[in-house]
């Protein structure tokens, strides 16, 4: 059984749908951030980070319980044990992970900035407009690599995961889907699968 803690945000998502997609036993353990719980002694005891997503396996390597935080570390961690969604070596493998670590150090972080300056700070100009230049570089990134493709990298992976949580919500950073088609198709392809549906109908 995995106890994940979590909740609804683009990183929060990932792991319920590679939860979904791989059909692992898991209970969801919500994590408000907006009331702040994620400071919590408990949670903190879980992830020093204080931020969600982490899980906890109670069966993990050797049957002995681990911790994972860091949502494309808890990715690869439950491909990896399941032998699922993430090639065990070789050139596909390292396809896909090129492409998850594109989310983590481009993706996440440029439309998470654009989205607090546009959205919560005080209005800085020149920080909204870097922010939004390079979102657009980012996506036009994945438009180019998409085109023609279904996936990321060859077959539905960790890496579609990853992208598709964040990608999804391009729409509210002023973004739109017709000037992206192959971005925007393979959004509906994802969206379309039942396990991801799934996880995206789960709320606290």
């Amino acid at each position: 059984m995995i106890d994940l803690y979590t909740w609804t945000t683009p990183n929060g998502i990932k792991p319920l749908i590679a939860l979904e997609e791989l059909g692992l036993a898991y209970t969801v353990h919500w994590v408000n951030i907006g009331k702040g719980e994620q400071f919590d002694p408990r949670f903190l005891a879980i992830n020093p980070n204080n931020k969600i997503p982490a899980l906890i396996d109670r069966e993990g390597p050797g049957g002995a319980p681990i911790t994972v935080f860091e949502s494309a570390a808890m990715l690869i961690y439950l491909a990896d044990k399941t032998q699922r969604l993430l090639a065990p070596s070789g050139p596909d493998r390292y396809e896909a992970l090129q492409w998850s670590m594109f989310q983590i150090a481009s993706v996440g972080p440029m439309m998470g900035q654009l989205g607090h300056f546009k959205g919560l700070a005080e209005p800085i100009d020149y920080a909204t407009q870097r922010f939004e230049s390079e979102v657009r570089r980012i996506l036009n990134v994945l438009e180019k690599h998409l085109t023609g493709r279904h996936h990321l990298a060859g077959e539905f992976s960790i890496a579609d995961i990853l992208n598709f949580a964040w990608v999804k919500n391009l729409g509210r950073f002023g973004f739109q889907r017709d000037t992206l088609p192959a971005v925007s198709a393979w959004l509906d392809r994802i969206a379309a699968r039942p396990a991801v549906a799934r996880a995206l109908a789960l709320q606290p």
